[in-house]
């Protein structure tokens, strides 16, 4: 009777799927690795530069034994790990879902506040003299010409964003913005403000990619 292999190698457009075993020892993966890339799989592994992705299945594995993955695979100087990932435990990738929103439709004029734990999507204005607070993110489909205070419990990675941002303050946890002329564009282009080095800053919304990469979801009210 055959025994079992632990290891799949798969072609893909990108190159070369290392499917490994989640089920047995790692030091056997590791033994069963070795002889495929030198033995039995040593045609299929020849050429030109090959990029390797390995799926690890629901095995969690330390960077040590990764780098023991890559040192093997490496060997063979033509061979380019590109990636090394494990199926997230489901605990995990429900802690990664984004922060839903609260959508809410009006003005804040002078004189009102808006307060939210979470975060908040306006659509509407904030008029001179109004304010928001909230513990997440604040975007303002609008102008924000009032005050806008997001992460007012401490958190440092929420941001500030308006169709026109022309506010008299803005704050970020602990944060507060330099005067609006120091850093006020005259730009059409929605922006938003962030905290980088503990400092405020102020870039186009296009721009928010570099910060976020989680996609967004959004509960109506």
């Amino acid at each position: 009777m055959a025994e079992k292999q632990h290891i799949i190698i798969k072609g893909v457009k990108e190159g070369l799927l290392f499917l490994l075993d989640d089920q047995c020892e790692f030091p056997a993966l590791l033994d069963e690795l070795r002889v495929k890339l030198e033995k039995t799989h040593q045609q299929v592994l020849t050429g030109p530069l090959i990029h390797i992705h390995v799926k690890l299945g629901k095995r969690q594995v330390t960077d040590e034994q990764k780098e023991q993955i890559r040192t093997i695979i490496r060997q063979r100087g033509n061979l380019l790990v590109q990636s090394i990932e494990s199926i997230q435990p489901e605990s995990e990738r429900t802690a990664l879902v984004p922060e839903q929103f609260k959508i809410v439709t009006g003005i804040i004029r002078s004189g009102q506040t808006f307060e939210h734990d979470g975060n908040l999507l306006l659509m509407g204005d904030v008029n001179p003299g109004g304010a928001l607070y909230c513990t997440g993110d604040i975007y303002v489909l609008g102008a924000l010409r009032g005050m806008a205070h997001a992460g007012v419990n401490g958190r440092q990675d929420v941001i500030i964003a308006s169709s026109l941002l022309r506010p008299t303050q803005l704050r970020i946890a602990e944060v507060i913005s330099r005067p609006p002329d120091e850093w006020m564009s005259g730009d059409a282009a929605m922006e938003f403000a962030f905290l980088a080095s503990g400092q405020m800053q102020i870039d186009k919304i296009t721009q928010l990619y570099r910060l976020r990469k989680d996609p967004i979801v959004f509960k109506g009210v």
